[in-house]
């Protein structure tokens, strides 16, 4: 059996890659208009948490163009372009990933989808928007039933780990606003201090990130999280990765919850 931990500096940088790769064009970004005006108050690290805890208690061409309107349209962004830049991973020949968008005034989502480039043409792409609403994403014909199908990689501990933490991010893709989640998350190493824990679970020993791969050749990667909006929590995130695959079952589990001082 294979075990490795990693610094938590390696997967923050991970995920900064990433979310710097993943820029939506000024057309298809985030308008002045739909920013959640408490998006300040969300802290940039977890020493800020102390204090925001003791504030108060708010929780293609042809194809649709973009629009705040809350209409589905896909982005001119190529997200297959982040895994030319993480070791170990790659997109499957004939694969193509493409995201659709959509946003209104209160934020946007995103959803990205994997599918082979013969059936991503724009009359293909089209239909699935007529077929969604607002509730439900576009699924073009032919997509992979999970995204993560369409990736292949080196088999390496670390390849695993980016294949975690990339599929967070590209699920969080055209989010923003009060759709916005994992981009609350900051990655930890240990418990941050100063605020009433209160445990769901046992506390854990090691917060550290790791990659276990098992005699049956089974891959989990581990590794822990706090939401810094308000409900604060830790998560404790937990992927499984059946032998020679890159699409795994996906655990995201709270641990622990901030109560109230003196509960």
């Amino acid at each position: 059996m294979a075990f490795q931990r990693y610094p938590l500096p390696t997967v923050q940088k991970v995920s900064q890659l990433i979310r710097e790769t993943l820029v939506l064009p000024v057309a298809e970004g985030q308008t002045k208009e739909s920013a959640p005006e408490d998006d300040e108050s969300i802290p940039g690290s977890l020493d800020a948490l102390g204090d925001l805890f003791r504030v108060g208690d708010d929780l293609e061409e042809n194809l649709p163009a973009p629009n705040t309107e809350g209409r589905w349209f896909v982005s001119t962004l190529d997200p297959s372009e982040v895994l030319g830049k993480l070791p170990g991973l790659w997109l499957a020949p004939g694969i193509r990933l493409v995201t659709y968008l959509r946003q209104d005034k209160e934020g946007g989502m995103g959803t990205t989808v994997a599918l082979p480039g013969l059936l991503s043409t724009t009359e293909r792409l089209e239909e699935a928007i007529e077929s969604a609403s607002k509730d439900q994403s576009p699924n073009p014909m032919g997509a992979l039933p999970n995204l993560m199908g369409g990736i292949e990689g080196d088999g390496s501990l670390a390849s695993f780990l980016s294949a975690s933490i990339f599929i967070r991010e590209i699920r969080e893709f055209g989010r923003f606003g009060r759709y916005a989640r994992w981009t609350h998350h900051r990655f930890i190493a240990a418990v941050p201090p100063k605020l009433p824990w209160q445990w769901r679970t046992k506390m854990p020993e090691d917060f550290s990130p790791k990659v276990v791969l098992r005699p049956d050749a089974e891959v989990i990667v581990e590794f822990y999280t706090c939401r810094v909006q308000k409900p604060i929590a830790l998560f404790r995130h937990v992927d499984r990765y059946p032998p020679n695959s890159y699409a795994a079952t996906n655990q995201d589990q709270v641990i622990a919850v901030v109560g109230a001082p003196g509960s």
